[in-house]
């Protein structure tokens, strides 16, 4: 056991923990637990943005992404950024102007049906559960390194203390957890990065030219192909990427967490800048891991690669880097996996238990209750699940997660916002669709079926070759939603689009 990195581990537990005290007594009400009393500034949402997205499959994921399989590793990080620009111009403002607390909300400004606020927080769920699994995987292999301890017991000490930040602190402890590992994270990316290019003297030139002799892949690390083959593949990746965080639950419901749309852009615009400079760090981590570390090293902590950054900073600056690195990697799951528990939590508590079950009467300790007991259900089933899936890169697991949320919610999202003739048949149908369909894609491709023992999950052939489905989920959950609408009988008020066009720009009730 490392003792230095122990005890950074239990500084940073009892800092989250100390922020979930505080927070613990703010939190009374739905609108305390679910929005933090919507009382973020730009600034600090932007960071609590950045410390949601910037999840282990940023940081461990794409570092040994791009370690192994060189520039098709840095495809995450194109992605991932990207991704905010739709963000950006097309969800935040209107998600803002028509939501209260969660993505169901929005949709339930135009379609006022139980059926549609149902399945919307049913895809929050699903949808939470699987980005959650790729950070219980990634704390995991990190604990597993940094203390010694079995995979099991790593992902069931994670998988209680994001319980507890969730159950006792609701969305105020969980802003500022993330606020905070947000700072740690670009702090510790920056060193390393900084390290790395000392060691090629500050020339990015010197940089790209000694990685051409310092992995097995030799001149093709720099070339598109080593990982993604099939070109298909390639595209149906980036479809997901770029697509898929504007229909992220938990994404979303930060934009609640502010007073109103012109605070929710400018929170969006602060986490781009962050989140983007972090993304062009990441080439130096996944650079340096596979110059210094060595393809060898990295597979033998990890077959996946997913611990390839904190051995960087061992490699480079000794047992303390090594061990703050391992501590705020530790700090960026707790952040993530406690954002995805209050999604899923607020999706099934407020959708589900107040608006489907109590009918919109449900009193607000009821609310606050039920979102606590799913917090704890949403907990046990993820960590049952993350068990399964130990040998898998968490950034290609979180790849899975935006497939389902571009299939399922994106199409959704638009036509509300800009179809007129969307009608609640459509958007049953668009839902279910997009998740249905991502979910039988993900079930029969190489990701569960490998003929080799210890590839995938089960040992057989897949029926498709297509590692991400997005290149067919998508566009099927938009065929879905178009199909639903043209062939139901039934006719929306079209009053009620007009009345949602006009409160989704400007805000006005």
């Amino acid at each position: 056991m490392n003792v230095l990195a122990f005890v950074l581990f239990l500084i940073i537990v009892a800092l989250t923990l100390v922020i979930t005290y505080f927070a613990s007594k703010r939190t009374k009400t739905t609108s305390d637990f679910y929005t933090a009393d919507s009382s973020l500034s730009g600034l600090q949402n932007g960071w609590a943005i950045a410390g949601d997205y910037m999840s282990a499959a940023s940081f461990l994921g794409i570092a040994g992404m791009i370690a192994l399989s060189g520039f098709d590793g840095f495809f995450y990080s194109i992605g991932f950024l990207v991704a905010y620009l739709v963000v950006l111009y097309i969800v935040a403002e209107p998600l803002r102007n028509l939501g209260k607390y969660t993505l169901a909300d929005m949709i339930a400004a135009r379609f006022d049906q139980k059926k549609v606020r149902g399945i919307a927080a049913l895809n929050t769920i699903v949808i939470s559960i699987f980005y959650m699994i790729a950070q219980l995987v990634g704390a995991g292999a990190l604990i597993h390194l940094l203390l010694g301890l079995d995979y099991i017991y790593s992902v069931l000490i994670v998988g209680v203390l994001m319980t507890v930040y969730v159950v006792f602190g609701g969305m105020t402890a969980t802003s500022w957890v993330q606020i905070v590992k947000a700072v740690l994270l670009m702090i510790g990316t920056f060193i390393i990065s900084i390290m790395v290019l000392a060691k090629f003297q500050f020339n990015i030139f010197t940089m790209f030219e000694s990685m051409k002799t310092a992995t097995p892949l030799a001149e093709g690390f720099l070339n598109p192909g080593n990982k993604f083959t099939n070109p298909l593949d390639n595209i149906s990746l980036n479809l997901a990427l770029v697509l898929g965080t504007a229909g992220l639950p938990h994404i979303l419901i930060r934009f609640f967490t502010v007073k109103d749309a012109v605070t929710a852009r400018k929170s969006v615009v602060y986490a781009t800048w962050i989140i983007g400079v972090f993304y062009i760090l990441t080439i130096f981590l996944g650079f340096g891991a596979a110059a210094f570390v060595g393809y060898d090293q990295i597979v033998a902590a990890n077959a996946a690669g997913n611990m390839a950054a904190p051995l960087l900073a061992k490699s480079l600056g000794g047992e303390f880097l090594f061990a703050f690195v391992s501590a705020v990697a530790f700090a960026t799951i707790l952040a993530v996996v406690a954002g995805l528990v209050l999604s899923a939590a607020s999706a099934f508590a407020h959708d589900f238990y107040g608006h489907i079950l109590k009918k919109g009467k449900a009193t607000e300790k009821q609310q606050v209750a039920a979102a606590r007991w799913a917090s704890i259900g949403v907990s046990v089933l993820s960590i049952l699940l993350a068990l399964f899936a130990q040998q898998m890169n968490v950034a290609f697991l979180v790849s899975l997660a935006f497939a389902v949320a571009a299939s399922a919610n994106l199409p959704i999202i638009l036509f509300t916002i800009f179809w007129k003739r969307f009608n609640t048949s459509g958007a049953v149908a668009g839902m279910l669709t997009g998740l249905i369909s991502s979910l039988i894609l993900v079930a029969v491709s190489p990701n569960i079926w490998a003929p080799e023992a210890g590839k995938a999950i089960l040992v057989g052939t897949p029926l498709i070759d297509l590692a991400n489905p997005g290149i067919i989920s998508i566009p099927l959950g938009f065929i879905g939603a178009w199909a639903g609408t043209v062939l139901s009988r039934k006719k929306e008020d079209v009053q009620k689009f007009d009345e949602i066009l006009v409160r989704a720009n400007t805000g006005l009730k």
